[in-house]
């Protein structure tokens, strides 16, 4: 069988999908290797998988400075790819180059820009995973971009005017592309032809769009090997205790409550989201579970809510009669597979994007992050639990979503391009 090195940055939310699938792979006989932040070891290891360091380190996870930086819906995508990304390039393709040195294939996700350069220098296939929409600007399927003005992308604006977006994205992000370009040079490979950020960054072996046709079917202008797999869970729920006693005793005291997430990323920059929360429900006279990550329990709590740093979505959204998130793939697609309505308030780089896809879907409702206050959320909450047709539709696409089998679908292509290069 083969090896594979799966390789990503970011939040749970983008290593995740990635375990899903290594999970798979293995159990089909192939010997898998993670190459990530430092950060993630112990889970990696835990899970019986070789694990590579690779730079940047994730020190965002515990400097809520830099994480606010990170997350501003103007400025935090360029400032993750400039100061994060783009930073730490060569120590990236070092740390990557040494991990894959015996690798058969190399799969992806987008952020890890080297993987391209070490696959060509060790001439062995590469697959890029995607995990949203945004992902592929698509002028036939707009989306939302936090760097550009919001009258660039009216629903109504002509396939014209939004394939100019895309050119404009790529004008912003020229500058951006200057360390990728310089490093293939070093190494002696050839010159790309387009922007690595925009439309040169799909691997011409297989791109898996590792989302629900739910959220976006595919589109004349996506990259033509891309297959639509479907979303690859895997929330740590299989292996791990179940929730802790005191969470499951609440939750099953009363009325199914409210709960209310960022992730993985954006808990580390809250700000006053729990305490606009915790307003919030005790002006609707509903239950609530706040999961803080690790930030400090507030002290207003009432016996109507609980506070607990982290439960798997997979067990506790389904307990939920709403959910109130940051619109991250991976907390968007628990969300969904839930079945419950939610509220979205995005931060930056494909949450804004995420929150209209849903909201489009008529599952949930949008608020801005600076308009997130206790009087405000208090009324889109009460027309999201008043209105029966957002539970309805949430039921309806959560079948769907349930019905999946993205995993599968996934590794079988996967499995498919590795008899085209055999070791």
């Amino acid at each position: 069988m083969s090896r594979i090195v799966l390789t990503t940055i970011g939040s749970f939310g983008d290593l995740h999908p990635k375990i899903a699938i290594a999970l798979e792979l293995r159990h089909r006989g192939h010997d898998v290797a993670f190459a990530t932040h430092k950060e993630y070891q112990h889970k990696i290891e835990a899970l019986g998988f070789e694990f590579h360091p690779m730079r940047p380190d994730n020190t965002a996870l515990n400097d809520p400075q830099e994480m606010a930086r990170m997350m501003d819906l103007k400025t935090g995508t360029e400032y993750v790819i400039r100061n994060w990304v783009c930073a730490s390039l060569r120590e990236t393709y070092t740390d990557l180059m040494d991990a894959a040195k015996n690798a058969d294939l190399i799969i992806n996700g987008e952020g890890v820009l080297v993987a391209r350069l070490v696959a060509e220098k060790l001439e062995i296939p590469w697959m890029l995973t995607v995990l949203q929409p945004l992902a592929f600007l698509s002028a036939y399927d707009p989306s939302v971009l936090p760097v550009l003005p919001s009258i660039f992308q009216l629903p109504g604006l002509s396939f014209i005017a939004q394939r100019g977006i895309r050119q404009l994205a790529k004008i912003i992000s020229k500058t951006w592309t200057e360390p990728v370009h310089q490093l293939r040079q070093e190494i002696g490979l050839p010159p790309l032809k387009g922007n690595p950020f925009i439309d040169d960054k799909y691997s011409p072996y297989l791109v898996l769009a590792m989302f629900s046709s739910i959220l976006a079917k595919p589109q004349p202008d996506w990259a033509a090997n891309t297959l639509l797999t479907g979303f690859t869970f895997y929330d740590g729920s299989d292996d791990s205790p179940q929730l802790p006693p005191e969470l499951d005793r609440f939750l099953g005291a009363g009325e199914p409550p409210i709960v209310f997430t960022l992730g993985s990323a954006a808990v580390m920059t809250s700000g006053q989201f729990y305490e606009e929360s915790i307003k919030a429900v005790k002006r609707l006279d509903r239950r609530a579970v706040l999961l803080i990550g690790k930030n400090a329990p507030p002290v207003n709590l009432s016996d109507s809510i609980i506070a607990v740093n982290y439960a798997p979505y997979s067990q506790i959204f389904s307990r939920a009669c709403a959910i109130v998130h940051q619109g991250g793939i991976g907390t968007t697609a628990q969300a969904l597979r839930a079945g419950r309505p939610a509220l979205v308030m995005p931060y930056s780089h494909d949450q804004p994007d995420n929150a209209a896809r849903v909201e489009r879907l008529g599952t949930s409702r949008t608020i801005p992050r600076k308009q997130y206050v206790a009087e405000r959320v208090v009324r889109q909450l009460g027309e999201l639990l008043g209105n029966p047709s957002y539970a309805a539709k949430a039921a309806e696409i959560g079948a769907i979503i349930r019905a999946e089998d993205g995993v599968n679908v996934a590794c079988d292509a996967i499995e498919k391009q590795l008899t085209l290069f055999p070791t």
